[in-house]
């Protein structure tokens, strides 16, 4: 028994799929036109980190209630964890892609994690081995 799916609700498809794959690396697994439960056309998108696991169903919002989810998902909390073995070359190809982290890398008993938002605003953990290491800061000067 596995979760395959989780739901994220998107304001739109397109841009999603952008994000997940272009920006994080995902794989797009499915994109196929589908029905509401009125008859309303839809689409059937998922993505999945590459090699597999549990995949997102990127579901545009439909109606008022939904819209408001977009980006509020967790409401507030981080929801969503990218676990990934190279996390200073991961942080560093998000942070070029001009990824928003609202708090720096950090060393837990668990590994190396800094928290950003994905396109709509939900907040995840990116987490990596707890033997990584930061990556340098730019030296700022006054």
């Amino acid at each position: 028994m596995r979760i395959d799916l989780v739901t994220l609700v998107v304001a739109d498809y397109d841009p999603a799929i952008d994000f997940f794959t272009r920006v994080l690396g995902f794989e797009l697994a499915e994109d196929s036109p589908s029905l509401t439960d009125d008859g309303r056309p839809k689409r059937w998108v998922v993505v999945r980190p590459p090699g597999g696991g549990t995949g997102l169903l990127l579901a545009r919002a439909d109606g008022e209630r939904q819209q408001g989810a977009v980006g509020d998902q967790t409401h507030g909390r981080v929801g969503f964890f990218l676990r990934v073995d190279d996390f200073d070359a991961t942080y560093r190809r998000m942070v070029e892609a001009e990824v928003e982290f609202v708090r720096p890398p950090r060393t837990e008993p668990y590994g190396r994690v800094a928290v950003f938002r994905d396109l709509a605003g939900n907040p995840w953990d990116l987490l990596g081995p707890a033997g990584s290491h930061p990556p340098p800061q730019p030296v700022r000067n006054p």
